[in-house]
C-alpha cells in the first residue's frame, strides 16, 4: 500500500530577503517529495517564516504562529523572530521547533524529525528555478546574507550575522535558470548589495567557464547580458556605485537605484552610525543624473530618531527638497528590542514622531507628483503584472513591485500578464501613472 504524501503548510512573512529564504525551503521540501498544502487543515504540519525587525512585525509574526497553532497544532518556526532569544517559545510553548533566518538545513532537520520524508521523492518534479512565491515574470535574486554595518536602530546583524556573499557562479546560474523559466525582471537584493564580495576580497569566480569577479559591478554587468530587466535594491552609496550609472544610461540595467539614506542631519546620521555627508550625497545625486537623466532614485528615511530636534528635522526636509528623490518611504522611529539606539537620550514623543512623519510625506508627495507629471505624453516600456476586463496594471522601469507606483492601462484588456508593452502616459498623480497602449513589444 502506497504511503500517503506528507503535506506541509507554509506561511511567509517579512521582506523580500525572507521571501527568498521561504523559496529555498519550499524548493527543498518539494525536492524531497513533500507536498505543499494550501490550507492549515490539509497539512500535516505548518512552517511559519517570521519577521522580527520592528515591534509591529514581531506582533504580526506571533499572531501568525498563534493562528497556525490554533488551526493545525503542529508548527515549526523559522526566520528573524527565531533569532530574538526565547520570545517565540515564551509566547507559544507548543511550537515543535524554532530556527533563525537563512536556515534551510535546520528547518528541514526539524521537518524530518516531526514528519519523516517520503521514501521515493520525485525530484524531477522540481523545476530548475526552484519553487517561487512571486509571479512567473519577476523574481528576487539574493546575492548575500547578513551585514557588516552596525546601525544603532537595526538588529539585522544580530539575527542574520555578518556579510556572507554567495559564490558568483551560483548567483549567475540561478539567474540563468530563472530567465529560462520565463522571468522578465530580476530584483537584486541583500542587506547591503554594494558590499557584495567584500568578505571574500572580491575573489574571481566562474560561470559557464567565464571568470567573473565577486563584486557588484562585475555581477550586474554579467546579469545585464541575460536580456531581462535587472533592478538593484539596498545599494549603499559606496564610491564604486558610480560605476553602474553608465550601464544604466546605456540601457544595460534599469535606471533605478534603491539607496537607504535614512536622514540628512550629520549629527543624527552619526548617532545612527550611518555615512554623515549630506552635501556629498547631493553632489553624487546630481552627478548620477547628469550621466543618466532617466535615473529613478528610491530611498527610505527615519524621523523621530532619539534626540532629533525640530531644526534637524527641518534639515531633512531641506535635503528632500534639494534631492528631488523619485520614490521615498518614511518610518517614524520605533524602538526595536536589542537595538543600541534604545539607550540614546532625549526620545521624541510619539505624537511628535507621527506629526513629523506626516509633514515629511506631505513634502515628498508634492515632489513625487511634480516628477510624475513630467512623464505625461511620454512613451515608455512597461511590464504587465495583471490584466482584467477593465484594463491592465503594469510597472515602468521606475516601479519596483509592491513598494512603488503602478501604470494603470484602461484600454489594456488585450495585453498579456508577464509581457512587455509600449504605452503612452496620459495622466499622473502623486504615486501612479495612467497610460494607453501603443503596441506590444516582444520580451
Amino acid at each position: 500500500m502506497a504511503t500517503p504524501p506528507r503535506k506541509v503548510g507554509f506561511v511567509s512573512l517579512g521582506c523580500p530577503k525572507a521571501l527568498v529564504d521561504s523559496e529555498h525551503i519550499l524548493t527543498q521540501l518539494r525536492a524531497e517529495g513533500y507536498i505543499v498544502s494550501g490550507t492549515y487543515q490539509d497539512a500535516d504540519l505548518v512552517v511559519v517564516n517570521t519577521c522580527g525587525f520592528i515591534d509591529a512585525a514581531v506582533e504580526e509574526s506571533l499572531d501568525a504562529i498563534g493562528e497556525a497553532l490554533h488551526e493545525n497544532g503542529r508548527v515549526i518556526v523559522t526566520g528573524c523572530l527565531g533569532a530574538k532569544g526565547d520570545i517565540v517559545r515564551e509566547t507559544h510553548p507548543k511550537v515543535l521547533a524554532v530556527t533563525g533566518p537563512h536556515a534551510t538545513a535546520a528547518v528541514m532537520e526539524a521537518v524530518h524529525t516531526h514528519l519523516p520524508k517520503p521514501h521515493d521523492p520525485y525530484t524531477d518534479l522540481v523545476p530548475p528555478q526552484g519553487i517561487r512565491l512571486t509571479p512567473r515574470h519577476y523574481a528576487y535574486l539574493k546575492i548575500s546574507e547578513g551585514c557588516n554595518h552596525r546601525c544603532t536602530f537595526c538588529i539585522i546583524p544580530a539575527m542574520r550575522g555578518d556579510l556572507v556573499s554567495r559564490p558568483v557562479g551560483d548567483v549567475m546560474q540561478e539567474a540563468q535558470n530563472l530567465v529560462k523559466a520565463g522571468v522578465k525582471e530580476l530584483l537584486v537584493i541583500s542587506q547591503d548589495t554594494s558590499a557584495y564580495g567584500v568578505d571574500v576580497k572580491y575573489r574571481t569566480g566562474f560561470w559557464n567557464g567565464r571568470p567573473i569577479k565577486t563584486r557588484m559591478t562585475e555581477l550586474v554587468q554579467a546579469l545585464s547580458g541575460l536580456g531581462v530587466w535587472v533592478r538593484l535594491h539596498y545599494v549603499y552609496p559606496y564610491p564604486h556605485v558610480d560605476e553602474v550609472i553608465p550601464m544604466m544610461a546605456d540601457g544595460k540595467l534599469l535606471p533605478y537605484l534603491d539607496v537607504p539614506f535614512q536622514h540628512a542631519s550629520p549629527r543624527i546620521l552619526k548617532l545612527m552610525k550611518r555615512p554623515a555627508n549630506a552635501e556629498g550625497t547631493l553632489k553624487r545625486i546630481r552627478d548620477w543624473r547628469a550621466i543618466c537623466p532617466d535615473l529613478t532614485i528610491r530611498s527610505t528615511f527615519v524621523v523621530g530618531f532619539p534626540g532629533e530636534t525640530e531644526r534637524e528635522f527641518e534639515e531633512l526636509l531641506e535635503f528632500l527638497e534639494e534631492a528631488q528623490l523619485d520614490r521615498v518611504g518614511c518610518f517614524a522611529y520605533s524602538p526595536v528590542e536589542g537595538a543600541a539606539a534604545n539607550a540614546l537620550p532625549d526620545p521624541v514623543p510619539e505624537e511628535e514622531k507621527q506629526e513629523r512623519q506626516a509633514r515629511f510625506m506631505a513634502v515628498q508627495e508634492k515632489i513625487s507628483a511634480a516628477r510624475l507629471k513630467r512623464k505625461i505624453g511620454q512613451t515608455m516600456t512597461v511590464l504587465v503584472d495583471e490584466v482584467g476586463k477593465d484594463g491592465a496594471i503594469a510597472r515602468s522601469a521606475a516601479d519596483a513591485p509592491e513598494i512603488d507606483g503602478r501604470v494603470i492601462i484602461r484600454q489594456g484588456s488585450k495585453l498579456k500578464a508577464g509581457e512587455f508593452a509600449e504605452v503612452k502616459v496620459t495622466r499622473a498623480d502623486a504615486h501612479d501613472l495612467w497610460a494607453a497602449p501603443t503596441g506590444l513589444r516582444s520580451a
